[in-house]
């Protein structure tokens, strides 16, 4: 509570109490802090609520598959809200389907406090249903209000304002896991999604006193028919990215946490804290991204990079897999090879990042950024699903074998990127 207070506290002296500060910045940089701070704040109830779903409920004696079943909504209507919130958020602006996403999920949240006798699977598949649509419509406001806050003869700023965001959301993501499997710990599943309601509450409504009503508005209004009118660039790549997501949940969504937690008998301190780690870790990386490809050099990143990074987590995923399946070091070779993974991982995420704002129109560019999101939301939904099933039926292997296939699946797509 005391961490609550100190929060409110800071939160008034941003919004109400010394404006001149924010005032005193240009007007882009002002409208990209505020939407970076909305983001953040959003992503880490969005992580704590993952980790507090998958730990209260397999307390409660849930199998794997059903667990994931818990996110099958969530990542469902996740795909339904990129393909529409783009045509959604060209038509209205990107301050109002922010802001309709923060409130969803204080709803969605709230619908949580209930008895424990309510929560069967159908209430919380709907209230992860909420979730997922508060989710993907926070994020595509996000990605795209970027695109309208940098010039198109800025593509190095742009990267680096893409990478900022992303990384330092994932960062936060995986303070959300840390922050999950405390507040379970510590306030009981009901009092914690409680506290977590508050707060976004709070953010929602600084949000609607502060961000520009014209944000990402398109000058022409966008046909409902054409969401799927999109270019050869944005198509491969959103079939990238949908298999570079896909790979990923398949073994850490559902997989990886109830191993940890069966097999090698960790607590729910240790798998949250080592997920909180290792997504902060990811994050870290993805800000810093433009380094590693190419920054130092002066150049901006093309689909050969995507090919090269892809290529390189596809081998590192295949060695985890056949290192595992020998049992050689189990334990240490899931550890350590997690952390190469994110590492590589994330690099691969911040470059489709950016390659996605770049290839996006200039006009109604949330648009393309929703529909390329649908693909990446689409990636989630299959990994998830078989996150579950292959774990139960077949074991954690068969995940990250699984995984590793998706990601060679994703260096040969992105080999018909545009190379400039």
């Amino acid at each position: 509570m005391l961490l609550l207070q100190l929060y409110c506290k800071n939160l008034t002296l941003c919004f109400i109490e010394e404006p001149s500060v924010l005032s005193s910045l240009p007007k882009s940089v002002r409208q990209y802090l505020l939407v970076t701070f909305n983001y953040w704040n959003f992503t880490v109830t969005d992580g704590a609520l993952r980790m507090l779903v998958v730990l209260y409920f397999y307390d409660l004696g849930y199998g794997a598959f059903a667990i994931a079943s818990l996110f099958l909504f969530y990542e469902f209507f996740g795909v339904v809200t990129n393909l529409l919130g783009g045509w959604l958020g060209a038509r209205i602006g990107l301050n109002r389907t922010m802001n309709i996403g923060l409130l969803l999920q204080v709803v969605a949240l709230l619908m949580l406090t209930v008895p424990p006798d309510w929560l069967v699977m159908a209430w919380v598949m709907l209230a992860q249903a909420l979730s997922g649509i508060a989710k993907d419509l926070n994020k595509m406001s996000a990605k795209s209000a970027i695109k309208t806050l940098v010039p198109s003869d800025q593509q190095g700023k742009l990267y680096q304002w893409v990478a900022l965001l992303t990384g330092s959301k994932n960062a936060l993501k995986g303070a959300g896991f840390f922050v999950g499997g405390l507040l379970l710990h510590y306030l009981g599943f009901q009092l914690a999604v409680l506290t977590m309601a508050a707060v976004l509450l709070l953010v929602f409504i600084g949000s609607v006193l502060s961000l520009d009503a014209s944000l990402g508005k398109a000058k022409s209004k966008p046909k409902f028919n054409e969401l799927f009118a999109k270019s050869r660039s944005i198509n491969i790549l959103s079939l990238a990215r949908m298999c570079l997501f896909g790979a990923r949940d398949i073994w850490f969504v559902v997989a990886l946490p109830v191993y940890l937690a069966s097999v090698f008998d960790w607590s729910h301190s240790q798998v949250g804290g080592f997920l909180a780690l290792w997504i902060i870790g990811y994050g870290v990386v993805q800000g810093f991204a433009p380094y590693f490809t190419g920054k130092r050099r002066g150049v901006v990143p093309s689909g050969s990079a995507a090919v090269l990074w892809a290529g390189l987590l596809t081998l590192v995923t295949a060695a985890i897999a056949l290192s595992v399946q020998i049992e050689w070091q189990s334990e240490y070779v899931i550890v350590l090879g997690l952390l190469v993974f994110g590492a590589v991982f994330a690099i691969n995420s911040s470059l489709h990042s950016y390659l996605i704002v770049s290839y996006a129109q200039e006009d109604g560019a949330s648009l393309d950024v929703g529909f390329y999101y649908m693909a990446n939301a689409m990636g989630r939904l299959i990994g998830t699903i078989l996150s579950g099933w292959l774990f139960q039926t077949m074991g954690f292997v068969a995940c990250l074998w699984a995984s590793a296939i998706f990601l060679l699946v994703t260096t040969i797509v992105s080999l018909a990127l545009p190379q400039r």
